[in-house]
């Protein structure tokens, strides 16, 4: 059994190595999807597990303690580990740091929805929110799209905005705080959202005609980043069915008030990455809820541990 620390992950990951690594999975069939949660006293256990038929089985077990990053000394709020199990003979074959591949695997989740959804040819990207996901989901997205060469940052608190600009602007990155999210909006060619809203902020009357529209932050049954709006103009695809109908606010709070249907959801990444769903026009919106899950941890633990064994 192999431990596979942060810095083992870092060591072979690219977000061309992650979203392939996805892609490849979503070649295979959909994963058997298991969640078990158990609160006290806010604090969180969330175990999920997936078994995807010929590639790999997995469990991925964290702690959410909200307050951990106030206490003295900081300790981070999501904590855990990812077990990689054997398909054919179920041994466990590797313990992978779970927070660091969690956050390879859900930009590159949404990376690869863009890959699948947005125009090849786009230029300006809008980063709702600038916590933890943003940077990872700005270097993943302009990894699948290397014409994105403007980067705009809105956040409630404008410091952590242009801390992540700065960061952007020192990298090569021209970059820009907005205050004024309509309008961001109304100029963005590719809009990514992870925030912890539980009211929309991103307003589909000022989307503008050909833009791909990411949603990554809304994971819980109250939460949502989106309003009905831009859920009607665009066309709307998931990554995975299991984790967001049923599951996830963006996509059950409009199903419940009739603004949407089960209908309205074109496909997930399986139709897409398999030819079966995608961009009609160059015009057309395009919305994709990015719900996570422990399938993408096991098909982002797979292949990192391929390659640690193949060196």
């Amino acid at each position: 059994m192999r431990i596979v620390t942060g810095d083992d992950i870092r060591s072979v990951c690219s977000w061309p190595f992650a979203v392939e690594a996805l892609r490849a999975g979503h070649l295979m069939k959909p994963a058997e999807l298991r969640d078990s949660l158990v609160e006290n006293a806010g604090r969180k256990m969330l175990v999920r597990t997936a078994w995807i038929a010929g590639l790999a089985s997995g469990v991925k077990a964290v702690t959410i303690y909200p307050d951990n990053p106030g206490a003295t000394p900081p300790r981070p709020s999501v904590q855990g580990q990812v077990l990689l199990f054997d398909e054919a003979a179920g041994h466990v074959v590797a313990v992978l740091e779970g927070v660091d591949l969690t956050a390879w695997k859900t930009a590159g989740d949404s990376a690869l929805g863009s890959s699948c959804l947005s125009r090849p040819d786009i230029r300006t990207m809008l980063m709702v929110g600038a916590g933890s996901m943003a940077r990872p989901l700005i270097d993943a997205h302009r990894a699948v799209r290397p014409s994105l060469d403007h980067v705009m940052i809105w956040n409630r608190s404008r410091p952590r905005a242009e801390e992540l600009a700065a960061a952007l602007e020192a990298c090569g990155v021209t970059a820009e705080v907005v205050a004024d999210l309509d309008a961001a909006v109304s100029r963005a060619d590719l809009i990514s959202s992870a925030t912890m809203s539980t009211e929309p902020l991103i307003r589909g009357e000022a989307l503008k005609p050909g833009t791909h529209v990411d949603l990554v932050g809304a994971y819980t049954p109250a939460m949502r980043e989106a309003d009905d709006a831009t859920l009607r103009r665009g066309r709307l695809f998931v990554d995975s069915f299991a984790t967001t109908v049923g599951h996830i606010g963006e996509v059950m709070i409009p199903m419940a008030s009739g603004a949407i249907t089960r209908a309205d959801i074109q496909g997930d990444l399986h139709d897409l990455v398999q030819g079966r769903a995608g961009r009609k026009s160059a015009e057309e919106i395009t919305v994709f809820k990015n719900g996570g899950g422990a399938h993408l941890d096991v098909m982002m633990a797979h292949a990192v541990y391929l390659a640690l064994e193949g060196r």
